[in-house]
């Protein structure tokens, strides 16, 4: 008699960068050196049409409940506590806690950014890193959900080094303890969110870099862009007079005198200005640099426990690069060198129009540098297709039906759960339609259907138009060409914010 047995179930690896930009990965078009996450898009999928919430912790509900954030209150609605202090409706666990009624055990790393604590939420171990004013020295953090000492700042400490520490220190222990169950490593990394800090070696590798400007390594990127075949129909100018989306006009003060807030043309700098600027983005370079070589040795690991074959990997940004400047935690001490603990420095508007070419705006906003990630996934047994790209666009609410679907379990989260499984595109690119994919954060609001999108920047500003297909980039604004479907698109934004805001005061469903 022969015994059937249950096809093993894939692991899941799903790391998460902070206001990583669109194009910050050598296989979205940068200068940045990121062979490890290279070699898994060369093993892999590349999505060139996927999208986030614009914000850290709107993203973050997304990704991990599958659901918008206004729907589980993780964003703003009015009727219910919501926003950054908003706590999700028992109907709206996270993936952790899904995974492990199916035998999963799951391990956090990192930034957390979500109402609960980790091992209230299915999680078995966690390092959450709750200080993001500080690379080298965090005042707030904690393991297994109790707080830990204050880290000095020469104690050897640096965050993106330590959050991968703790992963591989889990692996391990799961490979010593628990090999026959599948394990979830949600890796959540704070690089390179602002304040840009990175060791000096690192630093040194990007030296001199940037002094050509964001101006011209918009083009370089644009073209490399074009020649992997993901560049858009067109570059979009840089908005020179949009700047940071909040003013502290203070900050810009105790931040020197080559420090600018607008992305301004960069032939317009002063030598002294351009020599900052350029160190601004050589630390930004080195923290996605540091990022992509600590996913290197998390997968080392993986593969080490012989579990790379049937672990799916993937990874992704929280939301655009950054235009925000301010200056927070211990301050910014001028005569420290750039990068040090005791700096705080952002890189700009003039650099996130680099990070996110050649895409529109910024971090926030919901224009499609704002919301636009990069997706790669890995798996080697269950996908087959190597270096190919996926254009069918899609949301990190995607991402829980997806695991589920692959662990055994149901995607059927509950009422008006808008997440689809990617599954159908492992293996084409096709068989994956959203109805619409919906945005609203801080006033900003968009919403697509099919290549149609609208978008606003703000509540007082009118509805733009873009047709996606030929103008990714959104240069060419069809609302006074096409007011009907801007009316029309207009009306089912309306309709779904009206349901979401509605489901948030839901605690059970119906």
């Amino acid at each position: 008699m022969n015994e059937t047995r249950e096809a093993p179930r894939p692991n899941v690896v799903l790391i998460l960068a902070d206001d990583m930009g669109w194009s910050d990965l050598g296989c979205y078009g940068s200068e940045i050196k990121t062979p490890n996450l290279d070699s898994l898009a060369k093993n892999g999928l590349r999505f060139t049409q996927f999208y986030n919430t614009a914000r850290c912790w709107p993203s973050r509900a997304g990704l991990l409940t599958g659901y918008y954030a206004q729907q589980v209150r993780r964003d703003t609605v009015p009727g219910v506590k919501s926003g950054v202090q908003g706590t999700r409706p028992e109907w709206a666990p996270l993936l952790s806690t899904r995974l492990k009624a199916l035998g999963y055990r799951s391990y956090h790393s990192g930034k957390w950014h979500i109402d609960g604590k980790p091992l209230q939420n299915g999680f078995e171990h966690s390092y959450s890193l709750d200080d993001h004013d500080r690379y080298f020295a965090p005042r707030q953090h904690t393991l297994d959900d109790k707080p830990l000492a204050p880290i000095g700042p020469k104690d050897g400490y640096y965050a993106t080094t330590y959050i991968a520490e703790h992963a591989i220190r889990c692996l391990k222990e799961h490979d010593a303890q628990h090999k026959s169950q599948p394990f979830f490593t949600y890796l959540a990394f704070t690089a390179p969110h602002f304040p840009v800090q990175a060791p000096p070696d690192d630093i040194a590798r990007y030296k001199d870099a940037y002094l050509k400007g964001w101006d011209a390594l918009r083009e370089v990127r644009y073209k490399k862009q074009a020649a992997l075949g993901i560049a858009a129909s067109k570059l979009s100018e840089i908005e020179r007079e949009v700047g940071p989306p909040y003013p502290f006009p203070d900050a810009i003060k105790k931040l020197g005198p080559n420090e600018v807030n607008r992305p301004v043309a960069w032939e317009t700098l002063s030598t002294e200005q351009k020599h900052f600027q350029a160190t601004k983005m050589a630390i930004h370079a080195a923290m996605v640099d540091r990022m992509d070589r600590e996913i290197g040795r998390v997968l080392a690991q993986v593969k080490a426990m012989g579990a790379e074959e049937n672990t799916i990997v993937l990874f992704l940004s929280d939301n655009g690069a950054s235009a925000e400047m301010m200056v927070r935690g211990d301050g910014h001490d001028l005569s420290l060198p750039m990068g040090a603990d005791g700096t705080f420095l952002s890189i700009g508007p003039g650099w996130s129009s680099l990070c996110n070419t050649p895409l529109r705006r910024h971090k926030t906003w919901v224009h499609e540098g704002g919301i636009s990630t990069p997706l790669i996934v890995s798996w080697p047994k269950g996908i087959k297709e190597k270096n190919t790209l996926r254009t069918t666009p899609a949301h990190l609410v995607d991402v829980v039906p997806t695991i589920l679907e692959q662990a055994g379990g149901s995607t059927t989260l509950g009422h008006a759960a808008p997440g689809k499984s990617l599954t159908p595109l492992f293996t084409a690119d096709s068989g994956l339609t959203h109805d619409s994919l919906w945005w609203a954060h801080e006033g900003n609001r968009a919403l697509r259907v099919g290549d149609w999108k609208i978008v606003a920047a703000g509540k007082e500003s009118p509805w733009e138009l873009y047709n996606l297909k030929e103008s990714r980039a959104e240069t060419e604004n069809l609302a006074a060409k096409h007011p009907e479907r801007v009316k029309e698109l207009a009306a089912l934004w309306q309709v779904q914010w009206d349901a979401y805001a509605k489901q948030a005061l839901e605690n059970k469903l119906p």
